[in-house]
């Protein structure tokens, strides 16, 4: 029974450092949402959650995804944690877009994509995603001619 106590008492003195170490807490209304970096195909709304993704440290960021959204084959200088918030996401691996080998990630799914990993992704309705890790956050994709920021707009 004393070792129960114990237990207890010094779990409870480990609780308030955790929950300080967590960040102040942001509730689903405060999320300030606005268009994704240049870096990412258009119509992405994106929310900085934690940190500055644009920089080294950690980050959680939102993505707001319309149905049919891609992300053509990239990777990341750092490994991506995934969290499916709600919708439905796509993830394939490797250098060539090949959706019938994708996992399919419902809300509540999760998936890491470690450093340098080449993968693809795509919405299935509308999804927003939680994406976090250690800064800063960027693409590079395999193709040159998938970034947007280089990609000449079809006639």
């Amino acid at each position: 029974m004393r070792v129960v106590a114990v237990l207890a008492f010094a779990a409870a003195g480990f609780l308030p450092p955790l929950a300080a170490a967590q960040g102040p807490v942001q509730s689903a209304a405060a999320v300030k949402w606005g268009p994704g970096p240049d870096f990412l195909p258009a119509g992405a709304g994106f929310a900085v959650v934690q940190g500055d993704p644009g920089k080294a440290g950690v980050y959680t960021i939102r993505l707001h995804l319309p149905d049919g959204y891609k992300f053509p084959s990239h990777f990341h200088p750092t490994d991506e944690h995934v969290t499916v918030l709600s919708g439905t996401f796509l993830v394939g691996m490797g250098d060539t877009v090949d959706m019938s080998k994708a996992q399919t990630l419902a809300a509540g799914g999760f998936i890491t994509a470690p450093a340098n990993a080449h993968h693809y992704a795509a919405a299935r309705g509308e999804t927003v995603l939680q994406v976090s890790g250690e800064g800063p956050f960027f693409l590079t994709y395999v193709k040159p001619s998938d970034d947007p920021r280089t990609a000449k707009p079809k006639p």
